[in-house]
């Protein structure tokens, strides 16, 4: 395999842990500790992205060679590879947890590709690290197959996110209690290798701050924006808010395209908020089937739903007032975060309203059309609707003649079409009127519909049905899904079975509706 172009600056200008090695400890004062990925027993690549791999500058051939399962499965380090789990804190659901950390993450070293651009490059289920407290620091295949997909399905629904280079098994079996109900069993075990220009996260400068550790966290936010923003300008006070501004929008542009494609995070605690504004840490994620803002797929959320659908907005301005509350000591006042704050909230208002122009096709969005919007989604969730499904058949509906026909796929329940349909015939008789009297013709219009609406999502059931094949030996099933998710826009034929809503088997089944975190 081909040697790597390594430029590791997070480990060289930043202070590290004196202490080598995965021994569990507070780590205080250093912000990485050096701990090397435990060999496994028999590492094989189970599928790759070609398009990742091309981004590192791996050519085929390296894929293919018996070195790369080595190295991406953590057996093996490549020259210019400096091992290290990252040191944070963060909120999860709402209170603060102090020191997390990389807990199974290992980052292996920062990569150059050709054309000068950064790409951090870290394997998750590589073993114990000085953060995983009580736990293996293992992945199971389940959870490595939906990080896997996920991270590539969101860049290709153009959804700011890491990537994910590999999916290597293990060939060592992990324990885990999937439900937590006292009955644990053996996994098959994997690793992801998950890239991306950084995965500093909002918790990396929450710690430091809680500690008041002020020269640490200035240390840290001086080198994100040196590495991670060489654009800004200025110097100070005026520099580090011109950075938590953008902070601020990159987090509203996210949640902003969450919204518009269906993606519930599942756990949105601010150690999984990156400050690049990337969709980081696929857990206990979902796509909404039938349209509900209040649904969450994390079984730990199932109470509270601190994490639904519809609040992904609101948690993620709330996690980004703790960043800025973490800031403070870095400003003489206020006004320059409050200022970053608005940001988020004028950017996703801008968003919310370019989604339903998008969604619906008009060329601007008026504020009626808001108010339009919003009924349609209350029809959605009293009639069961599916939103993916909708939203794409409307592309084709006959607006000369607004009817239900067409839609009929989209509902899951006959019962409440019934209840929604003269209602929902008023709507799109209100949206025929409408687009009548748009500046887009019906080709623009199509096709601006078509592509904000896509016509696949990697839906819970779906990536289940991989994972159950990949846990039986047959892992084609998971690189045929990623072939599928590369193109979420277009129709494909013969893979209509991939555009189909959730089936009943799947409303309550584990692992194809609701998931808990253990991974």
């Amino acid at each position: 395999m081909q040697a790597l172009r390594f430029d590791n600056r997070f480990v060289d200008e930043l202070p590290g842990d004196p202490e080598q090695g995965a021994r569990r400890r507070e780590v205080r004062g250093a912000l990485w500790s050096s701990v090397m990925p435990t060999p496994v027993a028999a590492p094989r690549l189970l599928t790759h992205s070609p398009e990742v791999a091309a981004l590192l500058g791996l050519a085929a051939d390296d894929v293919a060679s018996p070195g790369f399962a080595q190295v991406f499965g953590g057996n093996a380090l490549l020259p210019g590879m400096q091992p290290y789990a990252a040191n944070y804190g963060g909120h999860q659901f709402g209170s603060w947890a102090g020191q997390l950390g990389d807990g199974r993450a290992i980052t292996l070293g920062e990569v150059l590709n050709a054309r000068g651009e950064r790409w951090e490059i870290q394997l998750k289920g590589a073993g114990p690290t000085p953060y995983s407290r009580t736990a293996d620091g293992r992945a199971v295949l389940r959870s490595s197959i939906r990080e896997f997909l996920c991270s590539e399905a969101m860049h290709h629904l153009g959804v700011p996110t890491t990537r994910a280079l590999s999916l290597v098994a293990t060939g060592e079996d992990v324990v885990r209690d999937m439900f937590y109900d006292g009955h644990p069993k053996s996994e098959p075990g994997a690793i992801v290798c998950r890239v991306a220009p950084s995965f500093l996260r909002f918790g990396n400068y929450q710690l430091p701050a809680s500690r008041d550790e002020t020269d640490l966290l200035r240390q840290l936010v001086d080198f994100t924006i040196r590495r991670d923003f060489p654009h800004l300008a200025g110097e100070g006070e005026t520099l580090h808010a011109a950075w938590f501004a953008e902070v601020c929008e990159r987090t509203a542009t996210m949640v902003a395209h969450w919204m518009r494609v269906g993606f519930v995070h599942g756990v949105m605690n601010t150690d999984n908020m990156s400050v690049l504004g990337l969709t980081i840490d696929y857990g206990p994620y979902g796509w909404i089937d039938d349209y509900d803002p209040d649904w969450t797929p994390n079984t730990t959320d199932a109470q509270g739903r601190r994490y639904r659908f519809g609040w992904q907005p609101k948690v993620a301005w709330w996690n980004l007032s703790r960043l800025a509350q973490a800031l403070s000591p870095l400003f003489d006042g206020v006004e320059a975060l409050q200022d970053g704050l608005q940001r988020y909230a004028d950017t996703y208002a801008r968003l919310d309203r370019d989604n339903v122009a998008r969604k619906l096709g008009l060329a601007e969005c008026r504020d009626d059309d808001l108010v339009s919007m919003q009924d349609l989604h209350a029809l959605m969730q009293a009639g069961e609707v599916d939103m993916t499904l909708f939203f794409r058949a409307l592309i084709d509906a006959d607006m000369a003649d607004p009817s239900m026909r067409g839609f009929d796929d989209a509902f899951y329940d006959a019962g409440k079409r019934e209840a929604v349909a003269g209602p929902l015939r008023a709507w799109l008789a209100g949206y025929a009127a409408r687009i009548a009297d748009d500046a887009l013709d019906a080709t623009g219009r199509r096709e601006k519909m078509r592509l904000a609406n896509p016509r696949y999502v990697l839906r819970n059931y779906l990536a289940q049905q991989a994972i159950d094949a990949a846990e039986a030996g047959d892992a084609s099933g998971v690189a045929e899904l990623l072939d599928v998710m590369r193109h979420p826009y277009d129709d494909q034929p013969g893979r209509e079975r991939f555009a189909q809503r959730r089936p009943d088997w799947a409303r309550e089944r584990a692992g194809s509706s609701m998931l808990s975190c253990s991974s």
